[in-house]
């Protein structure tokens, strides 16, 4: 695990509104490989972004704006660079709004390679296992303490959570259907970095086995 002096993603390389407010899926392609963090007390908990899905404000029956906007899903129509942060099955889902006020788009981030803060992950995944930390949507938000009071967080602007240019793996990039939908199911939406053993869902998607890492993992306390 790694102290807020350890913590090796500057603050100079966090991601700016003009980033998030292009359409989904272009967000959704280029957050792969980027450093996603949440602050708790004295601790960073995250890692580099591995796979997504985009959720698109039109013709997307699978997207929570396509309702229009109400109590539960207000902050996907807040700024562009805001957390919707969502309850499913016990668990939540953490999503970054994309294009801009009132339009109701996002990206849902999927699976994360943990680099920050791994024992405390660990801990709270109750876990042993790095690969069962993040690799997946509910996972993240259990590992990095996400929950609704997370929703609505500016993170071009917050103290609290910093997401930042990491790795370029616009080379690794595969698309697929979106995963657990039955509405638009095959909308190719679904992006993640090629080989990365982090990543959810089924292997054989990958062009080879799942065994590689974007960073340096460090398990032990730094």
């Amino acid at each position: 695990m790694k102290n807020l002096n350890s913590f090796d993603l500057p603050e100079s390389n966090r991601l700016q509104r003009n980033f998030f407010q292009r359409d989904p899926e272009t967000v959704a392609r280029e957050l792969l490989g980027c450093g996603f963090a949440h602050r708790c007390g004295d601790e960073w908990l995250g890692g580099w972004i591995v796979e997504t899905e985009a959720y698109l404000a039109n013709d997307d029956p699978a997207c929570h704006g396509a309702r229009g906007p109400g109590s539960s899903n207000a902050s996907m129509f807040a700024e562009a660079g805001s957390l919707y942060v969502y309850p499913i099955h016990a668990k939540f889902c953490v999503n970054l709004v994309t294009e801009g006020v009132d339009i109701g788009s996002a990206v849902l981030i999927r699976a994360i390679e943990p680099v920050w803060g791994i024992d405390i992950m660990m801990q709270n995944r109750g876990t042993t296992d790095p690969r069962r930390i993040t690799s997946g949507p509910g996972m993240i938000c259990s590992a990095m303490r996400v929950d609704r009071s997370s929703d609505g967080i500016d993170v071009t602007r917050s103290s609290e959570w910093i997401l930042g240019v990491g790795h370029q793996v616009n080379h690794k990039v595969i698309a697929t259907p979106r995963i657990g939908i039955r509405e638009a199911a095959d909308l190719p939406l679904r992006f993640f970095v090629d080989g990365n053993r982090y990543v959810s869902g089924l292997a054989r998607q990958h062009s080879r086995p799942r065994r590689d890492v974007l960073g340096q993992i460090n398990q032990r306390s730094s």
